[in-house]
């Protein structure tokens, strides 16, 4: 299959499936996301939405969230897992976008990178969702699709997030990032599937009749 017929074949199926998805953490602002995403780490988003109303409820803003100790965020925090670490993160990143940022969340990935508890992905995820910067972040559900998809020899996700970003047209990545997560939970799931049941990886791979190993991240 050529490049363009399985890139044209990809996006239908998750047009026709998912048109215009939403961001599966809550939020309401570049802040609220950028927690949400940090407390998702090994934690899933459903356990997230449950727990940042409890914590937004006491502090929704950076210059309230610095003035709780680490141990009130953790009391709140701690379904979501990494507790200890994720709790001493949120005090200590809030308190350098006020005294930085004036309070407000950079909007480029090499500033929020450099913040407590944001590496790459999380970067990458607040500066495509909250403020529309073309990004393709790489989750443990996309890196197996690329790889199921042959879109990516799944070496590890720098080498997944730089593979698709060749193949997708880069006005598509923010919308095409939250598609293919979708998508992976739904029809394509790490334990199911396995690259030979779903639509997508029949269409891009119709005489596969193995099951197809993943590389992990």
């Amino acid at each position: 299959m050529k490049k363009s017929e399985k890139l044209r074949e990809i996006t239908k199926i998750l047009d026709a499936n998912f048109l215009k998805p939403d961001v599966p953490l809550d939020h309401d602002n570049a802040y609220s996301l950028l927690i949400a995403v940090l407390l998702s780490a090994q934690c899933t988003d459903e356990r997230v939405n449950q727990i940042t109303p409890k914590l937004f409820k006491v502090a929704k803003t950076p210059e309230k969230m610095m003035t709780l100790s680490v141990n009130k965020i953790y009391e709140i925090i701690k379904p979501c897992g990494l507790g200890p670490q994720k709790s001493k993160a949120i005090k200590r990143l809030s308190q350098i976008l006020v005294e930085k940022y004036d309070g407000s969340v950079p909007q480029n990935i090499e500033d929020l990178e450099q913040l407590p508890g944001v590496g790459h992905k999380t970067a990458s995820v607040v500066v495509s969702q909250a403020f529309g910067v073309p990004a393709f972040p790489v989750d443990t559900h996309i890196h197996r699709c690329a790889q199921r998809w042959g879109l990516t020899n799944g070496k590890n996700v720098q080498q997944t997030e730089k593979d698709l970003k060749k193949f997708f047209p880069e006005e598509d990545w923010n919308k095409l990032h939250i598609q293919i997560i979708m998508y992976a939970r739904n029809f394509c799931a790490a334990r199911a599937c396995y690259g030979l049941e779903c639509e997508i990886c029949k269409a891009c791979n119709p005489s596969r009749k193995r099951k197809f190993v993943h590389k992990k991240p």
